[in-house]
């Protein structure tokens, strides 16, 4: 990820990624005036609104990707929040390669294998995939790299960012505020897949392979906004035998997170251990749990609804 803006009152660049929410998707003919690679190309990244798709079907590599990028013909996704916008200079990884004809994107994914897609320009900088096979359209809208704001992708998604370490280990504790349980707790592990929302908790000390931490507790977290600070998150773990505990987190850099427990006035700043890159495979690189198998994905948060687009393809 690109330098974080994390001072209050740090004004977003531009409006960037507000029509993602807010603009309702036109269904448009399908006339572009340049050829499909022409229109491809004409932007760096393609950000995957996720909470825009139609259709009841889900197609796994763009359910991860935050972006694409169509690059002579290998295409890249950014599927971590980690080192986002530096990695593979801002295009991410490869994974696919893929062939554009007549308004007809083929892909040949590394990992989930061939799919193919009728796209459709609908405005200036918004196309639609549409896979006749499950009848879902996904909208992804382009940005150069220079003008993309990769802040506003990170925070909207900090969710996930959590998820992108096999744990976090404690390695500070500020010496003022009241003492309290949550002092004794030394590692957290946000887990991927299931019910997205499970985390574990450990009071192991000085763990070197977080494969050997052995987790004291698992319940459900919960990540919220602060009303009029983009760069502030709320962060909610559900411990039943003493009640939830409820810190203000922020995000000191790409592998060091601070939580504020207003409580009881202390900091704590957890460190992330274990790297787990997000390359669309069926058991997250097997490092996340042994009990939940199911990879990452990217969840919309809008209702799922009937895609009006007609199959045309014979």
């Amino acid at each position: 990820m690109k330098t974080l803006k994390l001072l209050l009152g740090f004004a977003l660049s531009a409006t960037l990624f507000t029509s993602c929410y807010t603009d309702e998707v036109v269904i448009v003919d399908n006339n572009p005036g340049v050829s499909l690679n022409q229109l491809l190309n004409s932007y760096e990244l393609w950000y995957v609104d996720i909470n825009q798709t139609q259709g009841y079907g889900e197609i796994p590599f763009l359910q991860i990707a935050f972006t694409l990028s169509f690059r002579n013909g290998t295409l890249f996704a950014n599927n971590n929040l980690v080192d986002f916008g530096v990695q593979g200079n801002g295009f991410g990884v490869p994974i696919g390669n893929y062939v554009a004809y007549d308004m007809i994107l083929d892909v040949d994914h590394i990992i989930d294998g061939f799919d193919s897609f009728d796209v459709y320009q609908i405005n200036n900088n918004t196309i639609e995939l549409y896979n006749p096979f499950n009848d879902t359209s996904y909208f992804l809208r382009g940005y150069q790299r220079n003008n993309f704001d990769y802040d506003f992708i990170f925070y909207d998604n900090i969710h996930y960012f959590l998820q992108e370490y096999e744990a976090w280990e404690k390695v500070y504790t500020s010496d003022y505020g009241a003492l309290n349980e949550f002092d004794n707790e030394n590692y957290i592990q946000f887990l991927s897949g299931g019910n997205d929302s499970t985390f574990r908790s450990s009071q192991d000390v000085n763990i070197y392979d977080p494969n050997n931490i052995y987790w004291d507790y698992t319940g459900v977290y919960g990540v919220g906004d602060v009303s009029g600070n983009m760069y502030l998150k709320t962060l909610t773990l559900d411990y039943d035998f003493f009640d939830n505990e409820f810190f203000e987190l922020s995000v000191i850099n790409d592998g060091t997170i601070e939580l504020l427990h207003p409580s009881s006035g202390t900091i704590y700043e957890f460190e992330g251990k274990g790297y787990i890159p997000y390359y669309r495979s069926s058991d997250t690189q097997g490092r996340v749990t042994k009990e939940v198998d199911k990879p990452k994905k990217r969840k919309q948060k809008t209702s799922k609804v009937d895609n009006p687009r007609e199959n045309t393809r014979s």
